[in-house]
């Protein structure tokens, strides 16, 4: 429910009262007041999905000045036994609050570009000393979120100024992000990457699903009114930076240390986030209904909205085929888990041992025309196997490389086996031996 303050020339009241009860208003109210010309000031309360249609009849009233407050209320009428189902009664917000409170939230440039900074110096904390909850922090402070949300209400829209502002902002944010990063390296003379860049810089394969499930939640929550969502702004804003503010801070950090491959990570994790946020978060908000149809402010057009969706699948098209056909450099984290599972079944199928365990990942060296994929594998020895540990470590060694290389992971894997033996029993079956041995003698004694 939503309350609307309208001040209209004096004697244009009632209309308003007419208009307000021909949406289901309630709690209605209308007095006298003077401003420059004696006018009516009328109070009404209607419920979300009511507000946009109120407001377009509201304009053809002459001089109508409107306050929207943009916060639930509760309005209670007697009895007072139907107070408990009129308080839960919500519905989510209209579309034209949608669409204001994007064109409000765009505003501020400083404070904007000042959470960005301190996110830089956030983020570059934690990867420069390994500490993942300090990027936890910085996806709180980053304001990545607002700008790639009010893409997708633009484009909803088909709101070209508001699409243009919020790309800038977009991208404004994470230069600012990038550049703050890369001088503290610089300045602190950081040298190589440490191991939180290098594991948050490995791409999955399944890399989109993230922006797609953020946008859509994102867009969920600006939809839903304020009493009836179930989860705050704060964690759905963290879910939209969650992918943005570590491979900004890793872009910037990795230009200082000149690791070109994980500049190129980066950026395509921050492209592939706003693409995939503005598709799944552009959808949600047309099926609630934001559009540029049947509202009197005429700024969204829907050959704007046609124009912004194509573009956006097509760059997300594009992304996902660079991504599938740059292997194994944007599918790494994917492709070590690919490649674990395929050494777990060459131990197995060889037969000479057990798999204790076996760790896979791409290595932190930067040797050039390769991608080294390091394999330590821990066997056991099957209790039937007589060849030595050496042998069995040879064949399990040339068996692992043969079988990844024919996989065509497009790697060097390099593979390191240790054949562990188990423990002996001798210690334990001298001793029960002993004491065999001890009530041989006790009972000889007794006899």
């Amino acid at each position: 429910m939503r309350q609307l303050i309208i001040q209209v020339p004096r004697g244009n009241g009632k209309a308003v009262i007419e208009i307000a009860k021909s949406h289901n208003g309630t709690n209605l109210s209308r007095f006298e007041g003077n401003a420059d010309e004696p006018i009516d000031v009328v109070m009404i309360h209607v419920s979300n999905q009511e507000v946009g249609k109120v407001l377009e009849e509201l304009q053809d009233l002459p001089k109508a000045q409107i306050t929207l407050i943009p916060t639930g209320v509760m309005t209670l009428q007697p009895p007072a036994s139907e107070a408990p189902q009129q308080v839960v009664d919500v519905e989510e917000r209209s579309p034209i609050e949608i669409l204001l409170s994007g064109l409000q939230s765009v505003g501020s440039w400083q404070g904007f570009l000042g959470y960005a900074a301190l996110a830089g110096f956030v983020v570059w904390i934690g990867l420069y000393t390994n500490t993942p909850y300090l990027l936890v922090a910085a996806m709180l402070i980053a304001p990545f979120a607002g700008p790639a949300m009010n893409t997708a209400i633009a484009t909803a829209w088909g709101d070209r100024q508001l699409l243009g502002r919020s790309i800038l902002r977009y991208f404004s944010a994470l230069t600012v992000t990038i550049v703050t990063t890369w001088l503290l390296s610089l300045i602190l003379q950081q040298e190589i990457p440490t191991s939180l860049m290098l594991d948050n810089s490995q791409v999955s394969a399944v890399a989109v699903i993230l922006p797609l499930a953020a946008g859509a939640a994102g867009a969920l929550n600006l939809v839903q009114s304020e009493r009836s969502s179930l989860v705050s702004g704060a964690a759905t804003g963290m879910l939209v930076a969650a992918s943005l503010a570590p491979p900004a801070g890793i872009v910037g950090m990795a230009s200082a240390v000149g690791r070109w491959d994980m500049v190129t990570s980066g950026l395509f994790l921050l492209l592939l986030q706003l693409c995939g946020i503005n598709f799944s978060a552009t959808l949600v908000f047309r099926l609630f209904g934001l559009s540029a149809q049947g509202t009197r402010y005429q700024r969204g057009k829907k050959r704007i909205f046609g124009i912004s969706l194509v573009i956006t699948v097509i760059a997300l098209a594009g992304l996902l085929t660079w991504q599938f056909a740059n292997s194994p450099n944007l599918q790494r984290s994917s492709l070590a888990q690919r490649a674990n599972a395929e050494v777990q079944k060459t131990v197995a199928q060889v037969g000479l041992a057990k798999l204790v365990e076996s760790n896979v990942r791409f290595t932190r060296s930067d040797i050039e025309d390769q991608d080294t994929l390091l394999c330590v594998v821990y066997v056991q020895r099957q209790p039937q196997v007589t060849a030595s540990a050496e042998e069995i470590r040879d064949r399990l060694t040339q068996s692992i490389q043969t079988h990844l290389l024919q996989q065509d992971f497009n790697v060097t894997p390099l593979v390191d086996v240790n054949v562990l033996e188990t423990p002996t029993v001798r210690g334990r079956g001298a001793g029960e031996q002993g004491r065999k041995g001890e009530k041989r003698l006790t009972a000889n004694k007794i006899f």
